[in-house]
């Protein structure tokens, strides 16, 4: 019998960096570490708690998945550690542990794999188990009245996005941007410390793991809309400055936005995202129902990212 050469064909991408899974979630960890641990001197042992309970769980969601399913275990890349951490820091310290478990189910099993796992999921999976989980169980996502009982050497024992929902700019004169910065107000007790978030996001930037343009787009989308708010009332809207300091802006900047599998690969797509994100956080914040926006902008921009995607260069050659 005459010997055929078969002729085999393999998708893109044809070329490869070297860098894999394991080490994008391992460099995520460490540049949220920081951030992380400001939460930990804040609260204690509460937030460490959240912190190993969210991570542990994660990664057992993940190995049960992969033995239900018969798919290859997938534990040691990293990404079920990553995503519990990342779902901790921003819950409070005190939330009941059965959230944390309802919440990791939420990122690993709904939000990645039962679409197929690492690289198939449309929307960011810490995004969409926080987004269901303050729907659900809105009273134990109150920072207000689960910190209560915290001794916190901070300016305001509020949130300070609840005061401005409820009482308006006269409610926060008194928050100092320095403090806001430095992580001296109340909210997820990992994302709250805008100085070690923004170290992150560059370490993150600086090491190739994320792009530059999404992060800058949405911290510029939120700085122009809220200044356009704040020009039109200043009386009833907050300053720029607060929007990107207050909440989870800068925590949804470097580690939600940039997630890789439910945002664009194209420098233009990439900035009409994260600019679409902070303009819709804004939007949220000032009009809508919600204290602080980022989940649902997240969420939001996601479900267009395959639209935006299709915007890209004319292909060298191609015939108009």
């Amino acid at each position: 019998m005459n010997s055929k050469k078969t002729l085999i064909v393999s998708h893109a991408p044809f070329w490869h960096d070297g860098s894999g899974i394991p080490e994008r979630s391992y460099h995520t960890i460490i540049a949220a570490l920081p951030a992380a641990l400001v939460g930990l001197a804040f609260y204690g042992a509460p937030a460490l708690g959240v912190i190993s309970l969210a991570m542990s769980s994660a990664i057992l969601w993940e190995l049960l998945f992969n033995y239900v399913s018969k798919r290859p275990i997938t534990i040691g890349n990293g990404n079920a550690a990553l995503i519990g951490l990342l779902l901790a820091m921003l819950l409070p310290a005190s939330v009941p542990w059965w959230v944390v478990l309802i919440g990791t189910f939420l990122a690993i099993v709904i939000g990645i794999q039962i679409y197929g796992g690492i690289g198939a999921n449309p929307f960011n999976p810490v995004a969409l188990a926080v987004a269901i989980l303050a729907v659900s169980y809105s009273t134990h996502l109150d920072f207000d009245a689960g910190l209560v009982n915290f001794s916190l050497d901070f300016p305001s024992v509020t949130h300070p996005l609840t005061d401005l929902k409820a009482f308006g700019p006269s409610a926060i004169e008194h928050l100092n941007y320095v403090d806001l910065l430095m992580g001296r107000q109340v909210g997820g007790l990992g994302a709250t410390c805008g100085l070690a978030l923004v170290a992150g996001g560059i370490y993150l930037i600086l090491r190739g793991i994320i792009r530059w343009e999404i992060s800058v787009a949405f911290v510029a989308g939120v700085f122009i809309t809220a200044a356009l708010f704040n020009m039109a009332d200043p009386t009833r809207y907050a300053s720029p400055v607060f929007h990107l300091l207050a909440g989870y802006t800068l925590f949804g900047a470097f580690f939600l936005a940039t997630e890789s599998s439910s945002s664009p690969v194209n420098v233009i797509p990439m900035l009409l995202f994260g600019a679409l994100g902070g303009i819709m956080t804004v939007l949220i914040r000032n009009i809508g129902a919600y204290e602080d926006g980022v989940i649902f902008a997240i969420l939001l921009i996601n479900l267009i990212n395959p639209l935006v995607d299709k915007i890209r260069p004319k292909a060298i050659g191609k015939v108009a």
